[in-house]
């Protein structure tokens, strides 16, 4: 039964998941799943609360900068003066130039004056030699050269598709450094790199070309491109690598050549990156060719809050704190309007390109690298197996309400894992796949929800829909082979109510306002029975009301809900009485009784016309009691049988009595409101009541008087006083045991 119910969506559940699995190996799927699981990634990154690296100073060519110095590019001499600033003035420990010099600066003039010299102005005494003299100064790119030489300064140089410009720098390793392995690395034919004099003089230099996704954003690197035969390093491993002074940087393998397979060989088995320096080995992970996340912090630029910048022009004049730079890694680069070096980011569409670099080279002093582990399919390939087959058998066996919890728990699960691999372990892993199946696995399951059991809802709703409150048709709906009007016998709690006299009240209005009369009030009761308490509305007759507790949704505390909302339906009572004397219409008062007990409950009548109701003696008993509650003076009666399963109320005893058809007395009660409630008056008061008629039944007329008239003055009161008066007139006979007969209902 319970295979033929759910077996149809535990087999959709699998096949969902198998769909998945494929998908997270590559065998299905394509750029969609990539380019969320770019956007993921995207927003893992930008939760992340920056911190200011003191070690890392971006020297910034600013509006500022451009308007004191002029526009840019700079002539060498002003680039001569940065570097000697930098590293004589301040004491930086390492310089990396976001920039390139491919060619050469000829914007002293002295290139023209020279040739004038050897022409024009050939006859000019004096001037050849004046210019020989000059020449020092005004050959721009030999003081930049002379500034940079013996610094640690690095240079940055861009790769091309085309030409060959400019000096390349020593590889860091070459092809034949690997002996007979391959290492996978992007490649370029071409690049446009610094002047000869210029590289000669530094110390290093670095490729800050950014290659970007197929969406335009920047989300990785590569630490080493190829050209040629030759491994060059990025602009911030070559940085790095000068502050850190290391002697080599080199590709570590996790075999010897001999122990690998030819595959694995001409793979290259490529472990980390490592970088020599006098404390040690550096390692440095990285992932396909030679690539590694970029961990973005903070939103970039000068209030991004993760690197300190400081405007190249307050460098030349030397206004920038000394402790600001010194012994830190500056990096020379723009973020001014116009010069092109902003990049799209996963944290910023305008980020300052220098920054992209600042963020690298942290990366590598902490050795903390966000990157793919080489068991990340393996890891997405498990979870989504995982949690496909759990979740698909829980969802196919949930309610509604419990699919909802399961499903936003698998999806904070499956964020909270990803989010852990990525912040604890500094594992990059994918979880679009993950994700779309569990929210494929929900909407396939509500789907079939709706599709094939929305009739079995529907037809439950048009079943119980007018008799009980909402929210228990939702719970019923949630498992409607539960629930049928097949008759049945139950134990529950039923109650009648019904407006004191109705006849009179009907003879003093006019229609119009007899039925706002009647409406309002059988609103309100159905609203305190139905709403508030879950009972189960089963008709209106006339001016009364039937209703019971316990079906069709079983309740352990039937009785309680029935005595809570009697109590209620007397409070809204009151409150409507105040509303329609304030109209002039006539007082309204009411009387409840409540019966426990045994009762038939179902789908009862004809074959024309049908009604889910209660019967039984317990419900005749509950319908005697609503009448007898005229005779007591009281709103409420209740039998002893819910008085038993309510002991929550303080309850005043009112008598013991034999209603119509039954032989058998039952004690009846008025239910005063919540024991907790009563206060030690009122529990003198019910105790006083008790005792009376515990002396009335002893044939102490005088006993029981005398309390009787120590009792406040209410309808009850006057009924024992009539009758203290009648048994004294006229005793009861000696068979009389005490209980009070009705021979009328």
């Amino acid at each position: 039964m319970r295979w033929s119910r759910h077996g149809a969506r535990l087999l959709l559940g699998a096949l969902l998941t198998l769909v998945a699995a494929c998908a997270s190996i590559g065998i299905l799927g394509g750029d969609t799943i990539g380019r969320l699981d770019a956007m993921l990634g995207d927003m893992r990154m930008r939760v992340e609360t920056p911190q200011l690296d003191p070690r890392i100073v971006i020297v910034d060519i600013d509006e500022k900068s451009l308007n004191q110095i002029g526009r840019f590019p700079w002539g060498r001499d002003v680039q001569a003066r940065l570097v000697t600033q930098l590293t004589g003035h301040y004491g930086v420990a390492a310089v990396g130039f976001d920039i390139s010099f491919p060619e050469a600066d000829t914007s002293s003039g002295y290139g023209v004056l020279a040739s004038l010299a050897s022409g024009e102005l050939a006859g000019v005494p004096g001037l050849r030699s004046q210019l020989e003299r000059l020449k020092p100064q005004m050959d721009y790119d030999a003081l930049f050269a002379a500034a940079m030489r013996g610094q640690p300064v690095v240079l940055g140089y861009s790769v091309s598709d085309r030409q060959k410009k400019g000096v390349l720098p020593k590889p860091a390793f070459t092809l034949a450094d690997l002996n007979g392995r391959t290492v996978t690395a992007f490649a370029a034919p071409g690049y446009e790199s610094n002047l000869a004099q210029l590289q000669q003089a530094a110390q290093g230099a670095g490729i800050f070309t950014a290659l970007t996704d197929s969406d335009g954003v920047l989300r990785s690197s590569t630490l080493l491109q190829r050209i040629g035969d030759g491994y060059y390093p990025s602009l911030s491993l070559a940085t790095a690598s000068v502050y850190l002074k290391a002697r080599a940087i080199a590709p570590v393998f996790s075999q010897t050549l001999d122990q690998m397979s030819e595959a694995e060989r001409e793979h290259g088995g490529l472990d980390r990156i490592a970088m020599f320096t006098p404390r040690g080995q550096l390692a440095i992970p990285v992932g396909e060719a030679l690539t590694t996340t970029i961990e973005f912090r903070g939103k970039g630029g000068p209030d991004g809050g993760a690197f300190r910048y400081v405007s190249a022009a307050d460098v030349l004049m030397g206004a920038v704190p000394a402790d600001v730079l010194r012994g830190a890694i500056v990096l020379v680069g723009t973020t001014a309007a116009g010069l092109n070096d902003i990049r799209a980011t996963p944290v910023n569409a305008e980020f300052p390109g220098v920054e992209v670099h600042a963020n690298l080279i942290k990366s590598i002093l902490d050795g903390h690298f966000k990157s793919r582990p080489d068991y990340a399919l393996a890891i997405e390939f498990g979870q989504v197996v995982l949690v496909g087959l759990l979740l698909g058998g829980a969802l196919a066996l949930a309610t509604p309400a419990m699919a909802v919890l399961l499903a936003v728990g698998a999806l904070a699960g499956a964020l909270g894992v990803n989010w852990w691999l990525y912040h604890g372990a500094d594992a990059v892993l994918d979880s679009a796949v993950l994700l779309l199946l569990i929210a494929a696995l929900f909407v396939a399951n509500l789907a079939w929800g709706y599709f094939f059991e929305v009739r079995k809802g529907r037809a439950l709703v048009s079943r119980f829909g007018q008799y009980v409150a909402p929210e228990l048709v939702a719970q019923m709906a949630d498992n409607p082979d539960r629930y049928s009007m097949d008759g049945e016998s139950r134990e529950l709690t039923v109650l009648f109510a019904d407006v004191r006299g109705f006849t009179a009240i009907s003879e003093q209005m006019t229609p119009q306002e007899l039925r706002e009369y009647i409406n309002l009030y059988l609103t309100a009761m159905s609203e305190d029975i139905r709403d508030s308490h879950g009972g189960t509305l089963d008709k209106y007759i006339g001016d009364a009301v039937m209703a019971f507790w316990g079906a069709p949704v079983a309740f352990a505390d039937h009785a309680v809900r029935a005595v809570s909302s009697a109590l209620l339906m007397q409070q809204s009572a009151a409150r409507l009485n105040q509303q329609f004397q304030a109209r002039g219409w006539p007082p309204l008062q009411i009387g409840i009784g409540l019966n426990s007990g045994l009762m038939h409950v179902g789908d009862m009548g004809s074959r024309i016309r049908r009604a889910y109701t209660v019967m039984g003696d317990a419900v005749n008993l509950g319908a005697r009691l609503e009448g007898i509650t005229k005779v007591y003076g009281v709103g409420i009666a209740v039998s002893e049988f819910t008085r038993a399963q309510a002991p929550q109320f303080a309850y005043r005893e009112l008598d013991r009595v034999r209603v119509k058809g039954k032989t058998e007395p039952v004690a009846i009660f008025e239910p005063r409101g919540l024991l907790a409630d009563a206060d030690a008056a009122e529990l003198a008061l019910l105790a006083d009541w008790s005792r009376v008629l515990e002396l009335l039944r002893a044939r102490d007329w005088d006993g029981a008087e005398a309390i009787l008239l120590a009792l406040p003055d209410d309808g009850l009161r006057r009924l024992y006083g009539a009758r203290l008066h009648q048994y004294r007139a006229t005793p009861p006979g000696a068979d009389w045991d005490g209980v009070t007969t009705f021979e009328t209902k």
